[in-house]
């Protein structure tokens, strides 16, 4: 990597803040090099081989149309190496996704792919303010995971004091905390949440603590979410985008503005299409995420269909960064729930939920099939255990349906439960339950 010389502002400011025309000539020089290493793995030799296509095809960025995409089955059927282009014995570290059935989709890194990675991140961080000075606890899982060991090489990268904390373990987390004077921690939106509330529940101030960052990430939440988590813990929370197959964490980060991630087009090129034609959208339009890695030399990916939705945010950023934002991710294609002809996302049901004090952070979605019917009850826990003598449950649970039957366009069935009953994840929260029979 060539020598860091921040200014202050930027990690890289002649990165960060790059001419426009001149960051889409490097993104061209970069896709043709990427190109030339995907030729040498057996997937994309036969993929591309058979459309002819080669670095030479690239001229513009245009030019990246021709390419197919790639899908998270294709990473499935060429399992582990098929689409390694580098040379294995050059290979430093393997990471792969939890896939609960078939085969897990696997990345493989050189030694250039893990300090690029670890590069970004610090360049994330130093974004959000954190300095060699500060005191970094990561409340990820490591492991094959990417979460803790992405943003443990990233924080060592930036120089700062590292906490390998890991996922769980509420009161030693706080302890540690305390103790070693953290003052940026790492924590997924649900986690940040229960972390809150072991605080209060061990009768300790957030704001009696040095903690002022926080870097959430990893499943999709609301800003009246990452509002909630702010004021709970005293920080300011910064939105973070990243994804195994694309390296891990650090692919796009808020800047102090929270307007938006930036995604870092030195890095990736970034295309938004529809889901169903797949056809680019204009700017400023929701639709799936394609990503394409530009500084790869072990694993490159073309056109990648992340499955998430969101939007480019083509406004100049007040930061004054030329990398180009995305907005906050909406959902996944295949998160998205269809009952009775309607199409329903988690997060849809998680924003009128934040509306009502009183209830706790944790809920779920689950779908049933009853007397042929179609069903979906969403139980949401109180904050407090004092249910018995709640006065307006009632009251409040029919103007819950009433506002979700507004967002949704359906009535669902809503049980209030008593705080801690739902089922509690260290890792990504579990929203949704389709016990419906299989439409074969």
């Amino acid at each position: 990597m060539a020598t860091i010389k921040p200014d202050g502002e930027c990690w890289q400011p002649e990165i960060e803040k790059m001419p426009r025309e001149q960051l889409q000539q490097l993104q061209v020089k970069k896709l043709k090099d990427t190109i030339n290493v995907c030729l040498k793995s057996p997937f994309y030799k036969k993929r591309l081989g058979e459309l002819g296509i080669t670095a030479d095809s690239i001229n513009s960025l245009d030019d990246l149309r021709k390419i197919p995409f790639t899908t998270k089955q294709d990473l499935r059927d060429n399992y582990p190496y098929g689409l390694v282009g580098g040379n294995l014995d050059d290979a430093v570290r393997i990471h792969s996704t939890s896939g609960t059935t078939g085969n897990p989709c696997v990345v493989v890194y050189s030694e250039h792919d893990i300090c690029s990675w670890a590069n970004m991140i610090a360049r994330n961080l130093y974004m959000v303010g954190c300095r060699k000075s500060d005191v970094f606890q990561n409340s990820s899982g490591y492991g094959m995971f990417t979460g803790g060991l992405g943003f443990q090489y990233g924080s060592e990268w930036l120089g700062a004091m590292t906490v390998p904390a890991a996922a769980g373990n509420s009161k030693r987390q706080i302890k540690f905390i305390k103790d070693f004077g953290t003052t940026c921690l790492h924590a997924i939106p649900s986690y940040a949440i229960r972390l809150a509330e072991v605080f209060k529940e061990e009768g300790v101030d957030p704001a009696t603590t040095k903690l002022r960052t926080l870097c959430i990430g990893a499943e999709p939440h609301t800003e009246e979410q990452r509002r909630r988590i702010e004021r709970m813990l005293g920080v300011k929370a910064y939105n973070s985008f990243g994804m195994t197959e694309m390296n891990g964490p650090g692919v796009a980060f808020e800047c102090k503005y929270q307007e938006g991630m930036h995604l870092w087009e030195d890095n990736y090129i970034v295309e938004i299409v529809d889901p169903d034609t797949l056809e680019p959208v204009p700017d400023g339009q929701m639709g799936e995420m394609v990503l394409t890695t530009l500084d790869r030399t072990m694993m490159p990916i073309l056109r990648y269909r992340t499955r998430d939705l969101t939007r480019i945010i083509a406004e100049p950023c007040k930061c004054g960064r030329t990398h180009r934002r995305i907005d906050r991710i909406k959902g996944r294609t295949d998160d998205m729930f269809i009952i009775k002809g309607v199409n329903v996302f988690p997060m849809q049901v998680e924003k009128i939920l934040v509306q009502y004090p009183g209830l706790g952070s944790n809920y779920l979605i689950t779908l049933e099939t009853i007397d042929d019917n179609d069903v979906m009850t969403v139980e949401v826990e109180l904050d407090s255990l004092e249910t018995e003598i709640y006065p307006e449950m009632q009251k409040m649970m029919k103007d819950i349906q009433r506002a979700l039957k507004d967002e949704i366009l359906l009535t669902p069935v809503v049980k209030l439960v008593k705080k801690g009953s739902l089922p509690q994840s260290e890792g990504k929260a579990v929203r949704v339950i389709d016990k419906r029979p299989s439409r074969g």
